[in-house]
């Protein structure tokens, strides 16, 4: 195994560069309310047969869940394209892979040249939330499972035991990181522009004691970014403290996708979003660009059916994946909303095919394509 190092500078490539293959998550039965559980797991395999037209996927699933997870490939994926998804048994929970898995990073100083990297979080979810604890007072929604310590402790080192395990084509050093983060906090164009918001990183169950020029510094350093855009986001708004990977993603330097809310979103929602909006608008880029800004509107979720208990989804069309090639939007099942989102990214990406996956039980649990991915970037040219 590879010596963890605790030093050094790195820099996080654009999404959009090539990959050597697509992390997934198999959801475990903790991770999920049951109502959700069997929709999630096919919707999980549907987003592994779609990333399979474009590259390798790495289906992470536990020991015990690997005969099920083998079930919905075998139904699912192509038949033509079951070899490209390796199914690899691991203690995993969480098919939120974006955050607990780990962030893969390339050397930028130049000592090592032809090692990988990837940072480990040591994930601790999403600063100590707890969403099956109801006596807290949340409203998260939902008869959430609840994870015994041994499982959250599986959850905390899934990204350290994904880096041991990677050793093709070379092994993977962990990156011992000073701070607390999620991958869906970064908004990266990999040219030196870091977009993200203050709610989920000046956080003290995340980063304690640490100040706002503290946590700057340590971005910088692990993410090779030379100007940081914060936004103000939100905090217990929702379990992540607002991401921002579901508001603005870049497609290239210089240019931005911004998910335009319904206009009979949630109050609060629409305020992030006007100030994402705002900010963006008010900023210039690393290379003191100001940002062209194409916005994306997101379907009414009230016209997504969902079950009573909980009166939430996520229907942001931009939180999509790049693939070698292509870019997997998803889609809920409104129409014009969905044809209209997938003409714009088009549109947007004339270079990249566009496909588009049902999702539904996994945005009414938190989430969309991005949250359930991570990509691991190709390996750099000696």
């Amino acid at each position: 195994m590879a010596e963890p190092i605790t030093d050094g500078n790195f820099i996080f490539p654009a999404e959009s560069e090539p990959h050597e293959a697509t992390i997934l998550g198999f959801p475990s039965l903790v991770s999920v309310p049951p109502p959700y559980y069997e929709p999630s797991c096919a919707e999980i395999t549907g987003l592994a047969a779609a990333i399979a037209h474009f590259e390798p996927v790495r289906l992470y699933t536990r020991p015990d869940d690997i005969p099920l997870a083998q079930k919905y490939v075998s139904e699912i994926v192509p038949p033509n394209l079951q070899e490209r998804v390796s199914i690899i048994p691991i203690a995993i929970n969480h098919c939120w892979v974006r955050d607990t898995g780990p962030v893969y990073v390339h050397d930028a100083s130049g000592r090592f040249p032809r090692e990988r990297f990837a940072i480990s979080f040591d994930f601790n979810e999403w600063g100590e939330k707890r969403p099956w604890d109801v006596s807290n007072g949340n409203d998260y929604g939902l008869n959430w499972p609840t994870p015994s310590t041994e499982e959250l402790e599986e959850n905390t080192l899934f990204a350290r035991r994904v880096i041991e395990g990677d050793v093709d084509p070379k092994p993977v050093r962990r990156v011992v990181p000073r701070i607390k983060a999620e991958g869906g906090a970064f908004v990266v164009d990999g040219d030196g522009t870091l977009i993200i918001s203050e709610s989920c990183m000046i956080d003290e169950p995340r980063n304690p004691g640490m100040s706002k020029v503290d946590i700057e510094g340590e971005l910088k350093r692990l993410l090779g970014v030379e100007k940081i855009i914060w936004c103000p986001g939100r905090k217990n708004m929702d379990i992540t403290d607002a991401h921002l990977d579901a508001e603005v993603r870049f497609i290239r330097p210089g240019v931005v996708l911004w998910s335009r809310h319904h206009p009979d979103s949630d109050q609060e929602w629409l305020d992030v979003s006007h100030e994402v909006l705002t900010t963006l608008k008010n900023e210039t880029d690393a290379k003191g660009r100001k940002l062209k800004i194409i916005p994306v509107d997101e379907v009414n979720g009230d016209e997504v059916p969902k079950n009573d208990d909980y009166e939430e989804v996520v229907c942001s069309y931009i939180n999509f994946y790049f693939c070698n090639g292509g870019v997997v939007i998803p889609k809920f099942g409104v129409e014009p909303y969905d044809s209209k989102a997938r003409d714009v990214i088009q549109a947007a990406m004339p270079d990249r095919e566009v496909r588009q996956v049902y999702m539904h039980a996994i945005p009414i649990t938190g989430g969309v394509i991005h949250c359930t991915t991570q990509q691991v970037p190709a390996v750099k040219k000696d």
